[in-house]
C-alpha cells in the first residue's frame, strides 16, 4: 500500500487551483479569518501534495491580507508545486511551495486544476 502512494507522491510538479476560502471560513470570528485562511491554505497544500513541510510564499500572505484581517479574498487562484528538498537533514524529502498565481481578468470560475509544465533548472 505504500509503494502505489509513494510512486503518485514521489514527483515534482506544479499545478494550479482555486481555492474557495469563503466556504471554509464560513462561521469564522472575524479577527480570526487571515490567520485562519493561512491555515486553510496550507492545509488544503498537504492535502493535494501529500507533503507535511508547506511554505506559503511572502505575496501570497500579503494577498490575503491585502483587505485586512476581516476582509478575506472569497477565491484564490494559487499555484503549488512540490519540490526537492536541497537540506540534507530535513525530515521530509519533498516541500511544497504555494504561490499567489496570475488571475484572469475574466474571473476565477471554471478554470479547474491546471498542471503546469516545467523545464528543469
Amino acid at each position: 500500500m505504500v509503494e502505489k502512494v509513494k510512486g503518485r507522491k514521489e514527483e515534482v510538479v506544479t499545478r494550479e487551483y482555486t481555492i474557495n476560502l469563503h466556504k471554509r471560513l464560513h462561521g469564522c470570528t472575524f479577527k480570526k479569518k487571515a490567520p485562519k485562511a493561512i491555515k486553510e491554505i496550507r492545509k488544503f497544500a498537504q492535502k493535494a501534495m501529500g507533503t507535511k513541510d508547506v511554505r506559503v510564499d511572502v505575496k501570497l500572505n500579503k494577498h490575503i491580507w491585502s483587505a485586512g484581517i476581516r476582509s478575506v479574498p472569497r477565491r484564490v487562484r494559487v499555484r503549488i508545486a512540490r519540490k526537492r528538498n536541497d537540506d540534507e537533514d530535513a525530515k521530509e524529502e519533498l516541500y511544497s511551495l504555494v504561490t499567489v498565481a496570475e488571475i484572469p481578468s475574466d474571473g476565477l470560475r471554471g478554470l479547474g486544476t491546471k498542471v503546469i509544465e516545467e523545464a528543469d533548472d
